[in-house]
């Protein structure tokens, strides 16, 4: 039996960093009723918002990335740095946890940092097949290293790494049942197959534009669609909406749109890929250009690699979308396949593995 279990977890910048964090103390709290749990953040990003939300308490750190376009606006990053340590060692000293939890992003660097040389054990969640700058650099003080993809030795220490998954929402887990509630929510016709097109919360301009050009097409291909035009292009898209072209801004029941879809086209962060493992429907992923260390296309590469997706780059949506597309389209052997080979990836457990190591770096301690 565990006394009081006392845990600081760090990350954020973007959804990324920041669902799956609370994800863990979640599972923390339903385990631990009784346990501490601070957030650490950046103290001008969203984290600041989204975990107050959660019902967490978070602290904010003046910290920033680094701008590789600009360098200039990187002057002030020293400064940055040496207030996010000197404030990291002052709530590590106050709060006095038992683990300390990175997720990534600029925001973890500084506490684990300072946790590492107070000797306080730390796990770092590596969402990704190829780590960030902040996870890498903290990788080898860490205690334990729960990744959600193989070859992670190249990175980090392999006696540290344990493969756990990405947390992922756990309403999507049983979506096979919800079919007939899906269509009818959506307002969809069950003799159609469905295109899920996923671009983001705030959306991705380049997808959108795709289904601009390509949404007459694709209703001529019999399928009907579910269009998340994101927060940001709602209103430049909404007026396609039809019988067969229904635009959302937002997809407030995702386990739903996944029930519903057929075939699914998607950004390839590591939240979404895990999330479409579980899912199980045949994906052509359109990685993001535009996120450090091309994650994303890494990401997608990574399933592709086990003939379990498509990829395309935003690069070639115009020449080789409707040959790509079609693969999937036009040969049901071809979806089965990928179904199959998606599902075999996915790790539904990853929230409670992780919260395992938690449990056990408390014991060692």
């Amino acid at each position: 039996m565990i006394d009081q279990l006392r845990v600081i977890i760090s990350g954020g910048g973007t959804g990324g960093h920041i669902y799956p964090a609370i994800s863990i103390a979640d599972e923390i709290m339903r385990r631990h009723p009784n346990a501490e749990i601070l957030f650490v953040g950046a103290q001008d990003r969203m984290e600041m918002v989204k975990v107050p939300d959660a019902g967490y308490k978070i602290e904010g750190l003046w910290i920033s990335g680094l701008n590789r376009q600009q360098m200039l606006k990187n002057l002030d990053f020293p400064f940055k740095l040496i207030s996010s340590l000197w404030k990291a060692r002052k709530i590590i000293k106050k709060f006095k946890p038992d683990v300390v939890i990175g997720t990534g992003g600029f925001a973890s660097g500084p506490l684990l940092k300072m946790a590492n040389i107070k000797k306080i054990p730390t796990l770092i969640q590596e969402q990704n097949s190829y780590p960030g700058i902040t996870n890498k650099l903290l990788g080898k003080d860490a205690d334990i290293i729960c990744t959600a993809y193989d070859n992670l030795e190249r990175f980090f220490p392999i006696d540290k790494i344990v493969k756990t998954g990405n947390p992922v929402r756990q309403d999507i887990i049983e979506i096979s049942r919800k079919r007939e509630e899906a269509l009818s929510f959506y307002g969809l016709q069950n003799n159609k197959k469905t295109l899920l097109v996923l671009g983001g919360s705030l959306g991705a301009r380049r997808i959108n534009q795709l289904m601009e050009a390509f949404k007459d097409w694709l209703v001529e291909k019999d399928l009907q669609i579910i269009w998340q035009t994101g927060s940001l292009y709602n209103e430049e898209y909404k007026k396609y909406d039809s019988e067969f072209v229904h635009t959302h801004a937002f997809l407030n029941r995702m386990d739903l749109a996944y029930a519903a879809a057929d075939i699914i086209i998607s950004r390839a962060g590591a939240g979404s890929v895990s999330e479409l493992c579980l899912v199980g429907k045949p994906v052509l992923f359109i990685p993001s250009p535009n996120v450090a260390e091309n994650h994303q296309a890494k990401n997608a590469m990574a399933v592709a690699d086990k003939k379990a997706a498509l990829v395309l780059d935003e690069q070639d949506l115009a020449k080789k979308f409707e040959e790509t597309i079609s693969i999937i389209l036009d040969s049901e052997e071809i979806r089965n396949e990928f179904s199959k080979n998606i599902k075999q990836l996915a790790l539904p457990l990853a929230t409670s593995a992780i919260v395992d190591e938690v449990e056990k770096l408390k014991k060692i301690k």
